[in-house]
């Protein structure tokens, strides 16, 4: 059972042992922000993964990135057909200098590599020579725990939630040490227990619900639009 918004803000005071004249609202909804984006960035799951579908554009080498897009897990492209019924590909991740040095005549075919270009673009090589259908899977911006939306995390890591916040608060407050250290100690702790479970579920995952391999006859999963 998930914890009410206002609770949360309660506890967070308790702990601290200080008011909302000093700890606001809004001081501890950017510390709740810090932990849920600190989170996103150190565990991979579900409530996080998405999927977009777009096409390549003919002779053009950059693909635009997603508005909500913080971490790309995986791009394939669609060879010839569709997405889920072609010919599909992975492509692999390298950095911009390999990306440069290997198509540095700007040869055009099947893209096999992506990089980051910047926050919001990804460089493909070779630069696509016609209009592929291709899908991006990622990690989107986490959702905010907020007084009117309840999260993944604030439902089913309460803990992970209030020992992440305490550890942005008692370090806003300057506070003692050996207490930062404490809620430091048990947020990471939660953290590496949240990265076992994942583990454990995508393992009972892979057995109840066995992969289906890549390729014209599987199940691709559908894209959110």
């Amino acid at each position: 059972m998930s914890i009410s918004y206002s609770n949360f803000l309660t506890e967070v005071r308790d702990y601290t042992e200080v008011d909302s004249n000093v700890l606001t609202d809004s001081i501890i909804q950017g510390f709740i922000r810090n932990v849920e984006i600190d989170v996103a960035n150190k565990v991979d799951y579900d409530d996080l993964r998405k999927y977009s579908t777009s096409t390549f554009t003919a002779n053009n080498k950059y693909l635009s990135l997603p508005a909500d897009c913080i971490i790309v897990r995986t791009l394939f492209v669609a060879e010839s057909g569709t997405l889920a019924s072609g010919t599909v590909s992975y492509l692999d991740k390298r950095d911009q200098t390999f990306i440069r040095e290997y198509n540095g005549s700007n040869a055009t075919g099947v893209p096999k590599y992506w990089g980051n270009w910047d926050d919001l673009t990804l460089l493909v090589a070779p630069t696509p020579d016609q209009a592929y259908p291709v899908q991006l899977e990622y990690i989107k911006e986490p959702p905010q725990f907020t007084s009117t939306n309840s999260t993944y995390l604030s439902t089913y890591a309460e803990n992970l939630m209030l020992y992440g916040t305490l550890t942005e608060a008692f370090s806003y407050l300057k506070g003692p040490m050996d207490i930062y250290n404490l809620y430091k100690g048990k947020y990471d702790i939660e953290v590496q227990n949240f990265v076992l479970f994942r583990v454990a579920f995508s393992w009972l995952e892979s057995i109840i619900f066995p992969a289906v391999k890549v390729g014209k006859d599987s199940c691709l999963p559908s894209p959110v639009r």
